[in-house]
């Protein structure tokens, strides 16, 4: 078993911050099915289980330094730590690498504030099938609450960061249309879906939980568009219209007749 003062382990610990995770390159996955992502993507750097994790998952830490169960809430941002981390290397992907592959739909999210909402549309855009996601500012995609609730779909798509302006540029270039989303929206998803807008390669934009999008960014979109409420809600959380707008271009993108 490993000291509590052991070099490896006390590098770990200064991952469950922001500024060391981006000094370091690194960052933690906790939990049995962000651990099996990342061994799948290969990007375990070191692996760290108690003895009860060594038990319950031998199939995925026969790598693994034990550790104690006080170390492992130590490397833990839950109340109930698993007893499962894995060092992961935040990978160097750019923006300009993933335009060149001619994506043909990303999320934009600018300044989101919620690292539960963040990882699960993290975890919306890979399952709609989308190309990337890309942040401008907000919080930390490698929080441990995000890597979470990104289920390990944060080892599966692209999630970079850049100035929404900068990319919304460089996408223009290679043909795809930006798409901001408002409740003052001009136009309506049911318009754009009817009219086959979004069979078109796309990149949706989505603003501050609370603030929405900037108008600097809005005019920078193709359009603004409004998701329908036809009940009496006054609005949609943000992960639901990630959700809704995401899969609604998924749909038109594949489907034969277009």
């Amino acid at each position: 078993m490993l000291s509590s003062s052991n070099a490896r382990l006390a590098a770990a610990r200064r991952l469950t911050r922001r500024a060391a995770r981006r000094e370091a390159g690194r960052f933690l996955a906790e939990g049995a099915q962000a651990v099996r992502e990342a061994l799948a993507a290969d990007a375990v750097l070191e692996l760290f289980a108690t003895a009860a994790a060594l038990g319950r998952h031998p199939e995925l830490t026969a790598a693994a330094s034990e550790i104690s169960d006080k170390d492992a809430v130590a490397l833990s941002e839950t109340v109930t730590p698993q007893g499962l981390v894995a060092v992961c290397r935040i990978p160097e992907t750019t923006v300009a690498d993933l335009l060149a592959t001619r994506p043909r739909l990303l999320v934009v999210l600018v300044e989101p504030n919620d690292p539960g909402n963040l990882g699960t549309i993290i975890r919306t855009a890979d399952a709609a099938g989308a190309d990337g996601v890309i942040l401008d500012g907000g919080v930390d995609p490698y929080n441990g609450k995000c890597v979470r609730s990104s289920a390990g779909s944060l080892f599966h798509l692209p999630v970079l960061e850049c100035a929404a302006e900068d990319l919304l540029s460089g996408s223009a270039h290679i043909g795809m249309r930006a798409l901001a989303t408002s409740g003052e929206g001009t136009r309506d998803l049911d318009e754009l879906i009817d009219g086959g807008t979004l069979t078109n390669p796309t990149v949706w934009i989505f603003g501050n939980e609370a603030r929405g999008l900037p108008s600097s960014v809005m005019e920078s979109a193709g359009e603004v568009v409004r998701i329908p409420i036809h009940g009496r809600a006054e609005s949609l959380n943000l992960a639901a219209a990630a959700a809704i707008t995401l899969y609604a271009s998924a749909r038109a993108q594949r489907d034969p007749a277009n």
